[in-house]
């Protein structure tokens, strides 16, 4: 009601600067052709109201480009009030693009980021129409290397025939055919031991320089932004970089399908919105990385106790009735006699030789943890028949061939091994667990160095 009334005023107001103009012009010109007044008296009628014109363009451009301002102001406080709510990386990008999209009248809304790991970039690229699907692909990690490192030249995009690679709606599409170094679930072998690919990429990742100043940041971006107007058919590009310190990790490229040139408030607004992406952006990662920190056993980066409890919690809620769980429960033979004839600290190289053994031993699905001291754990999931078991020979086997010369160890490390699948209808994990220990303890009562698989009639003992 207010800014109607507001409006009614002005438009009140504009009308009667109008009638009076034209009653002075009107007055000026009555006077001079009946020749009761002369020409000075007609050119300072005209004069005035030219005056009045001027001034009422000046007032009129001047209010235009304050309610430019107040809705530029506006939409960075939404976007600002949107990123602080956010707690995840996906969050942050759904914060900006909408509302980035409107206030600069994109068509379509870019976020290029690096992948924590540093092996891809990640790109998420929404278009402003109604019900059209977010395409996500990756871009290789190249396009973030200083422009004087990359011999300016333009990198076309690997296709999945081999030549360019075609953005896809849905799961992102990877340039290497993997997921890289992205999210998986704990537990999972990585490749990048055997893929010297990847180590090579995982190398140019840390010794890509910073970026010096906002010019050099600025062609990275526009790289970027050459890189998706050839994978998507853009025409009419405008980018910022995401910063983190002087390190540049990404960009947000806005598009149209017009040719008209990006306004000066465009620009502002995409600048400050990519300054306060990164700084989000940054936040959540560090975020992320702590919560990983403290989920995961710094000496063996396997996951801990308390992430497997917390596994288990949410494996629980989720359980179907035909779903599947075995336990390994994996022990160090005699290690405290080892630890006094070597050492502590060669007490953690077998530690963490250990844990690789059970990392080389186990399938992409399952889910190893330092339980705590030299007791491990490994969870299967949907195990087939005799699955267990094998797995739990594999990873004594492959514990027995530990070569730990290197660090004067002359003995051979054994572990035992416990195995309990679950079978019967509304079994607990902790129940499973349970009778993995109970088989874990007949295999060091029965020599050590081998694997024992638990039965039901193990837990009424």
């Amino acid at each position: 009601m207010f800014r109607g009334s507001r409006d009614s005023r002005v438009v009140l107001t504009w009308a009667l600067l109008a009638i009076s103009s034209g009653l002075l012009v009107g007055k000026g010109l009555f006077e001079f052709f009946l020749g009761g007044g002369g020409l000075a008296e007609l050119a300072l009628s005209i004069a005035i109201t030219s005056l009045v014109a001027s001034a009422v363009m000046n007032a009129r451009a001047t209010g235009a480009e304050g309610e430019r301002r107040s809705s530029e102001t506006e939409s960075f406080s939404r976007i600002m009030r949107a990123l602080s709510r956010s707690v995840s990386p996906d969050a942050v990008v759904e914060a900006i693009v909408h509302e980035l999209g409107a206030a600069t009248e994109a068509d379509h809304v870019a976020v290029v980021r690096l992948r924590p790991g540093g092996s891809v970039l990640d790109v998420t690229f929404v278009s402003m129409l109604p019900g059209t699907p977010t395409s996500n692909m990756v871009m290789p990690l190249r396009q973030l290397e200083p422009v004087e490192t990359h011999h300016m030249r333009e990198l076309p995009l690997p296709q999945a025939n081999g030549n360019s690679l075609r953005p896809v709606d849905g799961e992102p599409q990877s340039l290497w055919g993997d997921e890289g170094d992205g999210p998986r679930e704990p537990g999972g072998t990585s490749s990048e031991a055997t893929d010297p690919l990847r180590r090579n990429v995982r190398a140019r990742s840390r010794t890509l320089g910073p970026i010096e100043d906002a010019a050099r940041a600025r062609e990275v971006a526009d790289r970027i932004a050459s890189q998706l107007r050839d994978a998507y058919g853009l025409r009419n590009t405008l980018a910022a970089p995401l910063q983190s310190g002087r390190w540049i990790s990404g960009a947000i490229v806005l598009s149209r399908r017009t040719s008209d040139v990006w306004g000066e408030a465009a620009v502002r607004l995409l600048n400050s919105a990519a300054s306060e992406a990164s700084a989000a952006l940054a936040r959540v990662y560090s975020h992320q990385a702590a919560e990983s920190d403290a989920r995961t056993d710094q000496l063996t980066q396997l996951p801990n106790r308390r992430y497997f409890d917390e596994y288990c919690r949410l494996l629980a809620s989720r359980r179907r009735s035909t779903d599947r769980v075995a336990i390994l429960s994996v022990d160090v033979d005699h290690f405290k006699l080892f630890n006094d004839q070597y050492g502590h600290q060669v007490g953690d190289v077998v530690l963490r030789g250990i844990a690789n053994a059970i990392q080389a031993s186990i399938r992409e699905e399952d889910v190893p943890v330092r339980f705590g001291g030299e007791e491990f754990m490994v969870l299967l999931r949907n195990p087939s028949q005799g699955i267990a078991v094998e797995i739990g020979e594999r990873i004594r086997q492959n514990v027995r061939e530990m070569d730990l010369l290197d660090v004067g160890v002359t003995d051979r490390v054994t572990v035992s091994v416990g195995v309990a699948s679950g079978k019967r209808a509304g079994e607990t994990v902790e129940d499973i667990v349970e009778r993995a220990d109970r088989a874990l303890y007949a295999a060091k009562g029965a020599g050590r160095d081998r694997v024992v698989e638990a039965w039901h009639s193990d837990v009424a003992q």
